[in-house]
This record gives C-alpha cells, sequence and structure tokens, in this order.
C-alpha cells in the first residue's frame, strides 16, 4: 500500500481507494455501479497536502460522479459536535488517536492553521511498548501476548495518572499492588501430555510408539537390502568381466570402484553377501516376532485353596483359641512416607499481572521519551501554542481546551490535563476542560450535523463546476475544514527595452565571431 509522506493513514493509491469507496457504499446499500447520486462528506488530516485531497476528488467526480463533496477534520467536526449555546467559539483541541495526536488552536470558530502542533505518538505506539514490556516480564507467553490483546487492555485496564511520579511510588506499596493489580487471563489447554491418561490409554499409545519405530525400523532395513543388493550386483558384474576374459574393462571397473586388486574385489563381495543375509533374516525375525506387550506392575492376587472355603465354624473357633498364645511382638513396619509434590495450576501459570504497565503506556504522550522519541509530549506542546498567542488569546482559548479522539477515553486525561494546565498557567487564572460525549463516535455525528445543516446552502460543498474550473485540490472552507492554500506559480518577469537590446547586441557579437571563424 502507498501512503502519503505526510500522514500514514492517508491512501495514495487510487486503485485501492476505490475498493474502499466500493466497499464504503456497499456496506450502506448505495449502488455504485454508473454514478453514486449522493453529497458525499469526507473527513482529511489536518494541513492534508493538496496532491491527496485532488487525487480523492478526481476519483470521486471522474469514478463515481457524485454531485458534490465537503471535506472537513474529524476533531473539528466533534468539536462542532459538542458546542453548547454557552460554549466560545474559540478553544483549544486536544485530539488524540490512533497514530498522532494534533494541537488545534481555534479563534472565532475557525482553524488557525498555522500554529497547529502535531505529536506522532498515538494509540498503536502505546500497543506496541505495552506489548514489549510485557513480553520482556513473561518471556514464556512471547506468542500470546499479541498486538490486538495489547489494544484490549489499553482500553479496559489502562489510565492516566494525575501525577506519574507520585503514582508510582504508590506502586512500590505492596497493600497497593495487592489492591489494585489487575489480572488477565490467556487462553490455555487444560489437557497436559501424560496428566489424564488412564493406565490403558498409556499402554495403548506405549504399544503404538512400539508399532510406529519397528516399521520405521523395518522400512530402514529394506531400503539398506535393496542398496546392498543392488551394490552386491554391480560388483558381480565386474567379477563376470574378469571371468569372460575382459581384462581392460575389469581394470577400468575396479578403479572406478577405488580397488586394487581381484582379491580385494572378492574381499567386498564376501563381505556385502554375509551383511545381506543378515539383513534378510533380521527382516524375517521382525515379521515373525510377537508385539511386546508392557507388563501390568500391579500384583497378582493369589488364588484362594477351594478347600478352606469349606472350613467348619468350629475349626475356625478352635483355632481362634490357640491364636494368643502364639502370638508374637512384631514392630510395627513404618509406613512409607508419601512424596508430596507441588501442585502446577496451569491456569495461574497463563496469567498476566497488571501493575505499573496500566500507567506506562498511556504515559508516552505526555513522556515521549519513555520510548526513545525525541518529541515533545501533550503538555510542552501545548504550552508552545500557547506562547504564540497573547495573553488575551490565551485567556479565550484555554477557556474551553477541548479533548477528543480514542485516547481521551482513558481514566484521568481530564484531570491530567488540568493538573498540567494549572502548572502552566499564571496564579488564579481561569480555563475549563471539556471531554467530548463520545470521544470516538461524535466525529460522525459532528458531520452529520453539518451535512443537515448546510444541505441546501453552497458553503462548503465543492460541485462539479467548481472541480472543472479549479482543479481537484480546491477547498471549500467551512466551520470545520481545512484553510485553503492554493498553489501559487511564480509569474514570469515582463522583458524590457534594454533586456531586449542586450539580447540584440549578444546575437550580433555572436554572429560577427562565427563570421571571423
Amino acid at each position: 500500500m502507498l501512503r502519503s509522506p505526510f500522514d500514514r493513514d492517508v491512501p495514495v493509491q487510487l486503485e485501492l481507494q476505490e475498493l474502499l469507496f466500493d466497499h464504503v457504499f456497499q456496506r450502506l446499500g448505495v449502488s455504485s455501479q454508473g454514478c453514486v447520486d449522493h453529497p458525499i462528506i469526507l473527513t482529511e488530516a489536518v494541513c492534508n497536502p493538496l496532491y491527496s485531497r485532488q487525487m480523492i476528488s478526481e476519483l470521486l467526480f471522474e469514478c463515481y460522479q457524485v454531485p458534490k463533496v465537503s471535506y472537513g477534520v474529524d476533531s473539528l467536526y466533534s468539536f462542532y459536535h459538542n458546542k453548547r449555546q454557552n460554549w466560545p467559539c474559540s478553544g483549544l483541541i486536544i485530539s488524540s488517536g490512533y497514530q498522532c495526536t494534533h494541537i488545534l488552536p481555534v479563534l472565532e470558530g475557525r482553524l488557525d492553521a498555522k500554529n497547529c502542533k502535531r505529536i506522532n505518538l498515538g494509540g498503536c505506539q502505546a500497543a506496541v511498548y505495552l506489548q514489549r514490556l510485557l513480553q520482556l516480564k513473561y518471556p514464556g507467553h512471547f506468542a500470546a501476548i499479541t498486538l490486538s490483546r495489547m489494544e484490549e487492555i489499553l482500553h479496559e485496564h489502562s489510565y492516566i495518572a494525575e501525577d506519574y511520579i507520585e503514582e508510582l511510588q504508590k506502586w512500590r506499596s505492596p497493600e497497593y499492588y495487592e489492591n489494585n493489580v489487575h489480572k488477565m487471563q490467556l487462553p490455555f489447554s487444560n489437557k497436559l501430555l501424560g496428566s489424564t491418561l488412564t493406565s490403558e490409554e498409556k499402554q495403548e499409545r506405549r504399544q503404538q510408539q512400539l508399532r510406529r519405530l519397528q516399521e520405521l525400523n523395518a522400512r530402514r532395513r529394506e531400503e539398506k537390502l535393496q542398496l546392498d543388493q543392488e551394490r552386491l550386483d554391480r560388483l558381480l558384474y565386474v567379477q563376470e568381466l574378469l571371468e569372460d576374459g575382459q581384462v581392460d574393462q575389469f581394470h577400468k571397473a575396479l578403479v572406478e570402484l577405488n580397488m586394487d586388486s581381484a582379491e580385494e574385489l572378492q574381499s567386498y563381495i564376501n563381505k556385502l553377501s554375509l551383511t545381506i543375509e543378515q539383513t534378510k533374516q533380521k527382516i524375517l525375525q521382525a515379521e515373525v516376532s510377537i508385539e511386546v506387550d508392557v507388563v501390568d506392575s500391579k500384583p497378582e492376587t493369589p488364588e484362594l485353596d477351594p478347600l478352606g472355603s469349606e472350613q467348619s465354624l468350629e475349626d475356625v473357633d478352635s483355632i481362634n483359641e490357640f491364636e494368643p498364645l502364639f502370638a508374637e511382638e512384631q514392630p510395627e513396619a513404618e509406613k512409607p512416607v508419601a512424596a508430596v509434590q507441588p501442585v502446577f495450576n496451569l491456569a495461574e501459570y497463563h496469567q498476566l499481572f497488571l501493575g505499573t504497565e496500566r500507567i506506562r503506556a498511556p504515559e508516552i504522550v505526555f513522556q515521549p521519551s519513555l520510548i526513545g522519541e525525541e518529541q515533545a509530549g501533550i503538555a510542552e506542546t501545548m504550552q508552545y501554542v500557547l506562547d504564540r498567542y497573547s495573553k488575551e488569546q490565551q485567556d479565550m482559548l484555554v477557556q474551553n481546551v477541548f479533548l477528543t479522539g480514542g485516547n481521551a477515553m482513558y481514566p484521568g486525561l481530564k484531570a491530567r490535563i488540568q493538573k498540567e494546565l494549572l502548572e502552566m498557567r499564571p496564579f488564579q487564572s481561569s480555563f475549563q476542560v471539556h471531554l467530548a460525549s463520545s470521544p470516538i463516535l461524535d466525529a460522525w455525528y459532528g458531520a452529520r450535523d453539518w451535512a443537515m445543516e448546510y444541505m441546501n446552502r453552497e458553503e462548503g460543498w465543492i460541485t462539479r463546476k467548481d472541480y472543472e474550473e479549479k482543479g481537484g485540490e480546491y477547498l471549500k472552507e467551512h466551520c470545520a475544514s481545512n484553510v485553503y492554500v492554493p498553489i501559487r506559480l511564480p509569474k514570469q518577469a515582463p522583458r524590457t527595452t534594454e533586456a531586449l537590446a542586450s539580447s540584440k547586441v549578444l546575437a550580433a557579437s555572436v554572429s560577427h565571431s562565427s563570421d571571423q571563424v
């Protein structure tokens, strides 16, 4: 898959994008044969390259014949959907998704694209970091610690610490660890080799293994016998050459066999014949031999004397009378001490204990140095963006800090942003942090709300006429869109009279020199 160098989620291969559109239209129940007679709203990356937008517009207008298209930013749609009556039109959007995190300042309802900042860290990097941590902690479950399972752990068990160092100090306490550690059960098979087999099944398994070994040995003997027989036939053929008087061919054959004389040839023939005969006897013995049965180690019960059952009750009573007289004191036999074997719990062995990993993985968006990234975290980037504005504009932006994106679902993110703002803002200054009602779906809800409001307007919609006149990279701005920066080609400067005169003089001098030559 070819992707844009600006964003790993922006495909730049038209054939692939066409397959994606066909799949989406099919899931929505829209026929894509011939044309798609529906307006289309697409989300794009912040400061999306014109080339990527041009390719998508060309595909939609030329291949699907759509009537009109609108482009917007997902986090701005989410901001638009969560906008309430008392909310200001300005704000600072923190959008943290799967691949990256954006800090977007919005002034008077419009995106200030010049001061947008991006951090190349998101949920994907957090999942990879958590996978690496757990694989180092549990090397025996290396294959079971998959990336999809790590994403599930991030969604269900991770949280963002309000104070990372202080939270790590809490985890050092055994009591705190026992109360807050989460256990995740990995899939496993409860049937170990030989653990649930009965004695009959074990005996049958041994017999099957013995049969396989016998068959394997018989096959090897037959193959060896065949090879030895072929070699013996070759040696006998060479010996017949000597008997027939073909001495030259006999000596050539001896050289090929790496032998020196006829006596050595006869010695090899005798040895090989003996080996073949022994192999045939072994094969014959293996065929007529009876399979060895595994003898059970249980002691046989001796048969009782049938006459003992015919003794009368009087004989038994007389024997019991004399028994105390002949009783001898016998030392008590020592009872065998049963060896205590440790009980192996297979389920506990396949458990993952999630302690500090619950806060270490999502912390990378605030401290990218944890994974070796030389980038600024959310707090430093937010401070950098605010410093580019005046104090009045800063106060306006911090009154509406809006959190959206998949990573906004981490518990504790809002409290962490409030703590960071409290540290960076002046003493006794006010700020407000808002969390999207549905950080994952609010972008879709916002695009729906915008489409319902602007369906019959021309604002924000790119028609086919606009596409044909202004090109595929053209963008009509609206409250949730990027800023359109058209390509300006440098104009050629008009040629002045002085430039024309100098060119004529240069041409005349060139022609004069050519005449002299």
